[in-house]
């Protein structure tokens, strides 16, 4: 896969692990918004993947538990998921959640796993999920070619990413004004990113290389609502590690003032009922 001269995998990978160490707590502490906002994508997910009781699923890149514990209930006591991540600390949240809802070891897992070096036997799950996940991995064909090592022969892996920015602006505004703020140059094919997947012939190109068959893509929108354009702001300000390592080589002050003029952008989606805007996802499913 084409990377941007310069491009450092390894550097990428260990900074992207530095920043949900640290935003671990914070994605759990909006948890409640993120399972309102998100929800329609993960429906379309599970049943993509074809879900019943007694499946094995692994979910790649599964942060606080999502999809993964709404696949554990879909394949009960008698199947299994894995849930996994590079950070141990967002993944004591999702086992810390499976305990809640009183799921069994046996039946809801956690392990830390680099998505593009799963550590995993060989054809053991039968379906391998990743819920804006893939799209941060430097090299996307890997981890779908290694999701489609685990799974067994007909096994499906669903996949979900954002499609394109002027479809999201909730989080292409901060995005555009850090950018500019920061002097930085946009992002290059084959860079790591939000919108890396979000046309539907890279996508389905992926799924291509790393072997899947019977590929498929679909389109979901999902509100994002809050309160206020000031409350998105603070969402996006606590739970995006990636925006946050974009301001890290400037003072506090300057920081500040970027996520001033970030709230400003946002506010054009306030309302009498509050902060809304229309998100658009694109969901990818291939067989093996």
């Amino acid at each position: 896969m084409t990377q941007r001269s310069g491009f450092d995998p390894v550097a990428f990978k260990e900074t992207t692990h530095q920043q949900w160490q640290n935003a671990a707590a914070a994605w759990h502490r909006w948890g409640p918004t993120l399972y309102a906002w998100l929800n329609p994508v993960t429906v379309r997910m599970l049943n993509l993947a074809h879900l019943g009781p007694g499946a094995r699923v692994i979910d790649v890149a599964a942060g606080t538990g999502e999809p993964a514990l709404s696949a554990a209930e879909r394949v009960g006591s008698s199947g299994y998921v894995l849930a996994t991540d590079l950070s141990s600390n967002i993944l004591r949240f999702a086992a810390h959640e499976a305990q809640t809802r009183g799921l069994s070891e046996a039946v809801f897992q956690t392990r830390v796993l680099y998505g593009e070096n799963l550590d995993l036997a060989e054809a053991t799950f039968d379906a391998a999920l990743s819920r804006l996940g893939l799209i941060y991995f430097p090299d996307r064909v890997r981890g779908l070619a290694e999701m489609w090592r685990v799974l067994v022969p007909g096994g499906r892996a669903v996949v979900a990413g954002f499609t394109v920015p002027e479809r999201n602006p909730f989080f292409s505004i901060p995005i555009g004004i850090i950018r500019r703020r920061m002097h930085l140059p946009p992002p290059e094919p084959g860079q790591p990113g939000p919108f890396s997947l979000g046309d539907p012939s890279v996508m389905q190109e992926a799924y291509r290389r790393a072997g899947f068959r019977a590929i498929e893509t679909h389109i979901v929108s999902a509100a994002l609502r809050l309160p206020s354009a000031s409350v998105c702001a603070q969402f996006e300000r606590e739970s995006f590690g990636a925006l946050q390592q974009m301001l890290s080589g400037v003072s506090v002050e300057e920081q500040m003032a970027a996520w001033e003029e970030i709230e400003e952008g946002l506010r054009r989606f306030e309302g009498s009922s509050g902060f809304e805007t229309s998100t658009e996802l694109i969901v990818g499913v291939g067989i093996r």
